[in-house]
């Protein structure tokens, strides 16, 4: 197995790609101009032969490796991608771009409108995952890339690579969808309902329109929070922080007494700081309308993609996108009588796994993806 501990890429620059014509979206509407953020690693072979296209999920960006030469950090899935890792850039191209809706370069809500020369707002049109992909689908025709050998990523990134099977199978030869799901759950939808409905009742909200204004970091910071107690598990939570008092003195009555809640706090404080409060409502749903079998069979959806190659991957402990939801996913595949290999990890990082659970991902896509590259 790789060794999780290589080199991390440097100097990575966010590059930006512009469709030539509108983008007709899945609601009627047109979109235009539209530009998608996106970063590379590794380099394309002469024959285009060796991309792989890497897709984030709900608050992630294109920003998915490396270092950019001003920042200390790195991408969101640096463990996975570079030299001798998952996603080896020594042997592939691999591709992110930040989601249409997103407000990391792509464009979204708080992009200018043309018509009016503000933010859009909530005069942004709805989005759905199909929309995201079919805006993808360009940006790696500019490439000039007609294959890719794989598309792949967790939680709404999963999402995306199942439509793109649906959408574009004669553009893929394998697809890696990790903790995600087909279609949200009632309870899904419901967290994410709720976190809408913070930013909403945050009175700084304005209906949208706060680009000139005061934003809705409180309602924002609360919806985080929310999240990111769904990211975690029971067992993470309870190693992290058990019932540990914070050693300083509340100020107020609720000041937060536990690690836990300042733990919360310092998260949804410091999510702020990075994403639009309106990115967040349109993507959260996205995410609830995403029904990849359109409220019919998904075995119908991958007999369209004889040729993919799939392999699913979930984890023990992922009580937002469980396991069951994998297993409908891999179930529908050899229904379809599709080349599948589905494996669970034993980690006691919740949803968030996908993001930290390194070395057993690393070893079950590097040997996938190496028929790819041997072929």
């Amino acid at each position: 197995m790789v060794s999780t501990m290589q080199t991390s890429i440097m100097n990575v620059e966010t590059k930006y790609f512009h469709l030539k014509h509108d983008l007709l979206l899945e609601s009627g509407e047109k979109l235009s101009p539209v530009t998608l953020a996106y970063e590379t690693y590794g380099t394309l072979n002469d024959e285009k032969s060796n991309a792989i296209l890497v897709l984030h999920a709900l608050t992630g960006d294109a920003h998915a490796a490396g270092y950019h030469h001003d920042e200390d950090s790195t991408g969101w899935w640096d463990l996975m991608i570079g030299p001798g890792k998952a996603f080896d850039t020594d042997k592939f191209f691999v591709i992110c771009s930040n989601v249409i809706g997103g407000c990391k370069g792509s464009t979204g809500p708080s992009s200018v409108n043309p018509k009016t020369g503000q933010p859009y707002g909530l005069d942004f049109p709805i989005v759905s995952i199909k929309d995201m992909v079919n805006a993808q689908s360009h940006l790696i025709k500019g490439l000039g890339i007609n294959k890719l050998v794989c598309v792949a990523g967790g939680s709404m990134g999963g999402m995306q690579v199942l439509q793109w099977v649906a959408s574009y199978p004669e553009m893929l030869k394998s697809a890696i969808p990790i903790a995600t799901a087909a279609k949200h759950s009632p309870q899904q939808i419901a967290f994410d309902e709720v976190g809408r409905q913070a930013i909403m009742a945050d009175p700084n909200w304005s209906d949208g329109h706060y680009y000139l204004k005061s934003p809705p970091t409180r309602g924002l910071a609360v919806a985080r929070m929310i999240g990111h107690i769904t990211y975690m598990s029971d067992i993470s939570m309870a190693e992290k922080f058990g019932r540990n008092v914070k050693p300083e003195k509340r100020k107020q009555k609720f000041s937060p007494d536990y690690e836990v809640e300042g733990y919360l706090q310092y998260r949804g404080d410091n999510f702020v700081k990075r994403f639009d409060a309106n990115s967040y409502l349109y993507i959260t749903k996205a995410l609830d309308n995403f029904d990849l079998g359109n409220g019919g069979s998904l075995e119908k959806v991958f007999k369209q993609a004889p040729n993919v190659r799939f392999l699913v991957i979930a984890f023990k402990s992922d009580w937002l996108y469980p396991a069951y939801q994998s297993k409908e996913i891999v179930r529908a595949c050899k229904q379809a009588h599709l080349d599948v290999s589905y494996y669970e990890i034993n980690s006691t990082y919740g949803h968030d796994a996908f993001l930290l659970e390194a070395a057993e991902q690393e070893h079950f896509i590097g040997n996938f993806l190496k028929r790819f590259y041997d072929e």
